[in-house]
């Protein structure tokens, strides 16, 4: 009875994971849950009161499906003012989160066969995306030898007359990975002298460190922003996951059909997630700079801890919330007893005998490797790299 496509596709591993630890937490086991992607600090308070003001004032019905022209302001301000780029209220959409509006583009876009070139590691729901949508996910690898990051050698050796689109996530899920100005420039001129669409995932640019600068491609150039669609939204950087609010920017045409189907699926986001988007990205901004800094300590601590660990190394990212530890040293060995020969029997293992819930690099592609979010308490990540370590050790 189910469609080809829905058999074509798979559960996303991060929310599975998350969901057997939370069901084991919910049992009374000490789990930590390092899997989920989601920012542990609670919406900051002006936020949460512009939308108990909202519900006061009774702005709880339909809205224009792909979005208030007032959050769109708020949101074409906020591109001028952080990327320095021009859009007009025909040029944005504002969906279910980032994730629905990735989902939107991909309809809108892709037709049966088309390619869309995914740098992996990836975002698990990239693929699956794609094929709902009838394209051809086309992989290109990066490890950590390369900082995690595609060249634009690999992305023109890839591309083929059916090259529809480039996925490109700065910095990156899962592994925190940042593309530079000139590193998105070389990238952009491929894209443009092939006539391949730029999807820019820019939904964790408020996290950087280490004074990184960070640069979205649209705003290499002109003929860039004019060939890109940027997605972005409210979840990590203002801790909004259940708000639901996502928005893209780019081609008023792909904008359009974007819109044309979110009106026959979820019509518009919901209004009082609507009227807090305006705050989050109008009101001030401290709440995101303490995250930001926070997290930046989180980051220092796990990455000089998991380096600490015998057969463990991990890189220290530039932005996003995860580390992505090279594990492979570990594959193959018995621990405990049970034979390590995955990055997926690690995971079990992990979770079976530290009580530490993380997920496995094959998941976005990369087997080997393990992601950890460090989006949790410092007291847990210092819990959770002592588990670790005793789980490993010989």
């Amino acid at each position: 009875m189910l469609s080809k496509r829905v058999l074509a596709i798979k559960p996303s591993p991060t929310l599975a994971i998350d969901a057997k630890a939370k069901t084991l937490k919910q049992q009374g086991v000490d789990i930590l849950n390092f899997a989920p992607g989601e920012p542990d600090f609670d919406t900051p308070s002006n936020i949460k009161n512009f939308a108990i003001k909202a519900i006061n004032d009774g702005y709880t019905k339909y809205c224009p499906a792909s979005g208030t022209p007032e959050l769109k302001s708020a949101i074409i301000e906020k591109f001028k003012r952080d990327n320095g780029l021009d859009y007009a209220q025909n040029e944005i959409i504002v969906s279910c989160g980032a994730k629905h509006s990735l989902f939107n583009l991909f309809q809108a876009v892709i037709d049966d066969g088309d390619e869309i070139i995914i740098p992996s590691p990836f975002w698990v729901s990239y693929p699956d995306m794609v094929i709902i949508a009838g394209g051809k996910p086309v992989i290109i690898s990066a490890d950590d030898k390369t900082g995690f990051k595609i060249t634009a050698q690999q992305i023109k050796n890839a591309i083929t007359a059916k090259t529809k689109a480039i996925i490109i996530n700065s910095p990156s899920n899962p592994t925190g990975a940042v593309y530079t100005a000139k590193e998105l420039q070389d990238i952009a001129q491929i894209c443009i002298e092939k006539n391949i669409l730029i999807i820019a995932d820019d939904i964790y640019e408020k996290l950087v460190y280490d004074d990184f600068k960070f640069t979205s491609i649209a705003s290499v150039s002109q003929k860039a922003k004019e060939n890109a669609i940027v997605v972005n939204g409210l979840s990590k950087a203002y801790a909004m996951t259940g708000w639901r609010i996502g928005y893209a920017a780019g081609n008023k045409d792909i904008i359009a059909g974007m819109a044309k189907i979110q009106s026959q699926s979820t019509s518009n986001p919901t209004s009082i997630s609507l009227k807090a988007a305006v705050e989050a990205l109008n009101g001030e901004q401290n709440s995101v700079e303490m995250m930001r800094k926070e997290f930046e300590k989180r980051r220092n601590f796990i990455v000089d801890s998991l380096n600490s660990i015998k057969g463990i190394t991990c890189a220290k990212p530039s932005g996003a919330f995860y580390v992505f530890p090279n594990v492979t040293s570990l594959i193959g060995k018995t621990l405990k007893g049970k034979k390590i020969s995955s990055d997926m029997d690690l995971a079990d293992y992990l979770l079976e005998e530290a009580k530490i819930a993380i997920v496995p690099g094959s998941a976005f592609g990369a087997q080997g490797y393990i992601r950890f979010s460090y989006a949790t308490s410092l007291d847990n990540i210092k819990k959770g790299m002592e588990r670790l370590k005793n789980a490993v050790s010989d």
